[in-house]
């Protein structure tokens, strides 16, 4: 595989770089509190730069234009990813939307109401949510207990939805969300499901926001009550719900997987910056072989993220084989927080973003590293998806497989 860019991606990136530097939003005016995800400011200079995006082209590129895309290709998309990234200014929120759960609309949905909600959400009008994950099914993604019966309201044929989701990333402060829940009891786990989409305020349904240990409350338990859901914003066939589960789960994974967050550079920049024993903590040998192996593991999940868009160019779906990025990038982004925070010594324990080493993005992402092994699929589970579906490994052995699902024993 060539790693470099043709002639044309090289023009391309160029015209990219320019555009980015001319018409990217100045962040600087901004407090480091404001620059937290999910703060209203931070926010509103998000969707502000996701419209000028849409407008110059530049929003889901690869996306058919009467979609709100720019009908280009999967390598021009992830060129501009690559210089956005670089600029500082990729903004995480409607990567839930528009890498998981739009594109999977789009793949099995034909229904006019649904897709006229596609192109709202490129311009960053609308931010979508993610309603799968329930309490009692932790990363069995099939085991869901939410119910959805069919009910008719007012001459309008829909679904009446009860039951709870939890650990929903932005639940706060979606517009919609995509919803999986269980339509037929007497069939299988995996057989009867079926997905929908739904305005997060509907009657009935309830946002409770989770505060976690690193100060961010983008993660909700969300409770459905008799929320009612038409039938023209199903996604897919009725009990056939898992299919779009999984195309949701594997965008998600190869979206997870593409980049480190915090790369080496900013590593570099913060040891630089840093006293030591002897000098800047730069100097140190035992970190500089740290450092070697960081910057190593960072090309690798780099290099990997290539093999699925080579994948996608081609015209290929995200495959189970994008599990290998996901499980990479989020161990080796503890492994690095953890690294940084034990060469700050002392200082590690400040982070209030006014005064601490890089506005405390360090300690920030040290508090919310472990969940990065827990959302999107475990370490554990991305493991076992690699060895069955990558590597043709026998799979566990499962005693629940065609046994109707409210004949399996769970937990209350």
């Amino acid at each position: 595989m060539n790693f470099d860019d043709s002639a044309e991606e090289a023009a391309y990136r160029a015209e990219v770089r320019t555009w980015i530097a001319a018409n990217a939003p100045d962040l600087s005016h901004l407090t480091a509190e404001e620059r937290r995800n999910w703060h209203p400011r931070h926010k509103e200079v998000a969707r502000a730069w996701q419209a000028t995006k849409a407008d110059a082209g530049y929003a889901c590129i690869s996306w058919p234009k009467e979609r709100g895309g720019a009908g280009g290709t999967a390598i021009e998309e992830a060129i501009f990813n690559q210089e956005e990234a670089r600029a500082g200014v990729q903004f995480t929120y409607f990567m839930t939307g528009l890498h998981m759960l739009l594109p999977a609309l789009m793949e099995h949905s034909s229904d006019p109401a649904s897709l006229a909600q596609v192109a709202p959400a490129v311009r960053g009008d609308t931010i979508w949510c993610q309603l799968f994950s329930e309490p009692s099914s932790g990363s069995d993604s099939a085991g869901v207990r939410c119910a959805a019966v069919r009910e008719e309201v007012d001459g309008v044929p829909g679904w009446r939805i009860n039951g709870q989701k939890v650990w929903n990333s932005g639940a706060q402060a979606a517009d919609f969300g995509m919803v999986v829940a269980r339509t037929n009891p007497d069939a299988p786990k995996h057989k009867g499901l079926t997905v929908f989409w739904t305005d997060m305020k509907a009657p009935g349904l309830e946002v409770r926001p989770i505060r976690m240990m690193s100060g961010d409350n983008e993660l909700n338990e969300v409770f459905l009550t008799d929320v009612f859901i038409p039938d023209n914003q199903r996604v897919g066939e009725v009990d056939g719900g898992w299919k779009v589960v999984i195309s949701t789960l594997m965008n998600e994974r190869a979206a997870l997987g593409s980049g480190t967050g915090l790369n080496w550079r900013d590593v570099i920049k913060l040891a630089g910056e840093t006293p030591s024993f002897d000098g800047m903590a730069l100097d140190d040998p035992a970190f500089r072989e740290w450092l070697a192996d960081y910057y190593v593991q960072s090309e690798a999940i780099r290099l990997t993220s290539f093999r699925t868009l080579t994948s996608l160019s081609k015209g290929h779906a995200p495959g189970p084989e994008s599990s290998a990025g996901k499980l990479l990038w989020s161990s080796t982004t503890q492994d690095m927080t953890s690294v940084v925070l034990n060469v700050l010594d002392h200082f590690g324990m400040v982070d209030d973003p006014e005064i601490a080493a890089a506005s405390g993005a360090f300690q920030h992402r040290f508090m919310w590293s472990p969940g990065l092994r827990l959302g999107g699929g475990t370490d554990e589970i991305m493991k076992n998806i690699i060895a069955e579906r990558v590597l043709g490994l026998p799979g566990d052995i499962r005693v629940d497989k065609n046994v109707p699902f409210r004949d399996i024993p769970h937990g209350r």
